[in-house]
């Protein structure tokens, strides 16, 4: 996998990212997992800083988390606009409010 995007130019980066991040907002949680074990970085972001695993679960695809996987893995809760306390508390999400605060 990393041989084959060292050898992408610029703009099929693009477009292989931007069709990654499509899986995610879809829910093709098979295709996207075939692409991450294949080497795609899990913490791979877009220009907005969001995650394949953010993207997915924004967009309520619960089993692209089959893995146990967590969107923050060690990540700052509070940094970023809006930051991921702001979200939880502005979608009510008060579990999560409570998980960030330990």
């Amino acid at each position: 996998m990393r041989g084959m995007l060292e050898a992408m130019d610029d703009s099929d980066l693009v477009g292989f990212a931007t069709r990654l991040f499509g899986l995610a907002r879809t829910g093709q949680a098979a295709a996207l997992a075939a692409y991450v074990d294949a080497g795609v970085p899990a913490d791979l972001t877009n220009d907005k800083g969001d995650s394949l695993l953010m993207l997915a679960a924004y967009h309520g695809h619960a089993d692209t988390n089959d893995r146990g996987q967590t969107p923050d893995a060690g990540a700052d809760p509070t940094a970023g606009n809006p930051s991921a306390v702001e979200a939880a508390r502005m979608f009510g999400h008060d579990d999560l409010l409570a998980w960030f605060e330990g």
